[in-house]
């Protein structure tokens, strides 16, 4: 049949799911079928949602409704059906069964023809890594605070204390938009002097990722002037524009860079338990498709906490095996360098450690933070304990006694 297959989650009476999943196959393809002519159903046949599976959970109940069990079903969607663009997709698999009651997307599979429409990252983990020359460690980056209202000089003086730290990466802050007293283009201009002088004293690579913002009309412009400008990267909300943009984006050869997808609004459709879209499915393998080089998404342990084995599926979803290049996963919110061996346990080195508090709220200043973050990796790798590192690290040791 060719296409995607849908994995929904159900909740309803034990017996029932096979009649839901074969109206929702049928309401979202050729609306009937057992009313059909025979002439008209050989027409449409190449049309026609099939049900690959029903799965009933006797155990899970829902938790308002204890008479309602839980369900989860495949329905596969002939690729004849729509377009190869994740619009198209989601318009398909999810369109208007996403109004009907208490629906949960939880995953789409795409079979390899239509897969080869999306060639997900440009760049992604290896092409990272290559570009920074670091291998065999986890990224560390860390991210501007306090910008609003500040101007290019306070925003400068941030970003070479953050790279003099070590930081392999630092981001724009995503509400930080065209204003003023930062314009998008002197930032990156500002930026790349800045990381210039840095990488002469110290030898160090960092990159900044400028965040892409304004009307869609005229995203393709501002990028490909970042790019005229030196620019590293780009910061992107990803979840406030949809992911064909960030498709366009990543696909362009006049922009050709590296794309950070931040996780702001997704929350509004996928915190729900019953409702909405899976989050490893938005911001892990859709994100990935759609040509993000680095996904961020809160870490299970932080300030903004995501469900543990939702946040460890998000990040297999961006690294596992696939024809599409492998993604860096960058959980965020609360990150400290306490946390660095719990983040290389559940995200191995190919991942990104992410901070804004953790470096900027240091004893030392930024520069410390960051130092701590790479003295509690170097640690961990090692196989050395951070309390008895930090006994010979007094930015490790002041972060520990300061965070944990």
């Amino acid at each position: 049949m060719g296409g995607a297959i849908a994995t929904y989650q159900l909740y309803g009476q034990a017996g029932s799911f096979e009649k839901k999943a074969e109206g929702i196959a049928l309401g979202l393809t050729v609306g009937s079928w057992t009313d059909l002519p025979l002439l008209e159903q050989q027409q449409l046949r190449q049309h026609k949602g099939s049900v690959i599976s029903v799965a009933e959970f006797e155990n899970i109940r829902h938790p308002e409704k204890p008479e309602q069990m839980k369900a989860e079903v495949k329905i596969a969607y002939p690729s004849a059906n729509f377009s190869p663009d994740i619009p198209a997709i989601l318009t398909t698999v999810f369109g208007k069964l996403s109004l009907d009651g208490e629906v949960k997307l939880l995953d789409l599979e795409f079979e390899e023809e239509l897969l080869s429409h999306f060639p997900g990252p440009r760049f992604g983990i290896k092409g990272i890594r290559g570009l920074l020359g670091v291998e065999g460690r986890p990224l560390v980056m860390s991210i501007f605070k306090g910008v609003i209202g500040r101007d290019l000089e306070y925003l400068s003086t941030q970003l070479r204390q953050q790279a003099l730290g070590g930081v392999d990466l630092v981001k724009d802050d995503e509400i930080l938009f065209e204003n003023l007293l930062t314009p998008f283009e002197k930032r990156i201009a500002a930026g790349k002097e800045v990381l210039r002088q840095v990488y002469e004293e110290t030898g160090h690579r960092t990159l900044y990722a400028a965040n892409l913002t304004g009307r869609t009309s005229g995203l393709r412009e501002k990028a490909q002037r970042a790019r005229e400008l030196g620019a590293d990267a780009l910061l992107f909300n990803v979840h406030a524009y949809g992911f064909d943009v960030l498709q366009e984006l990543a696909e362009d050869d006049s922009i050709g860079l590296p794309l950070m997808a931040h996780p702001a609004f997704s929350g509004a459709f996928t915190s729900s338990p019953f409702y909405g879209v899976a989050t490893p499915l938005a911001l892990g393998k859709l994100t990935r498709y759609a040509g993000a080089d680095f996904s961020l998404f809160p870490s299970p342990y932080g300030s903004v906490a995501l469900e543990k084995s939702a946040a460890l599926s998000l990040g297999q979803e961006l690294t596992k095996d696939s024809s599409v290049k492998r993604t860096f996963p960058v959980p965020s919110a609360g990150i400290h360098p306490g946390l660095v061996p719990l983040l290389l346990n559940d995200y191995g080195i190919d991942s990104v450690i992410n901070a804004g508090g953790g470096v900027h709220g240091h004893p030392a200043g930024a520069a410390g933070g960051a130092l701590a973050f790479r003295q509690a990796v170097d640690a961990v790798l090692n196989g050395i304990d951070l309390a008895e590192a930090a006994e010979h690290h007094p930015e490790l040791k002041m972060a520990l006694e300061l965070w944990g």
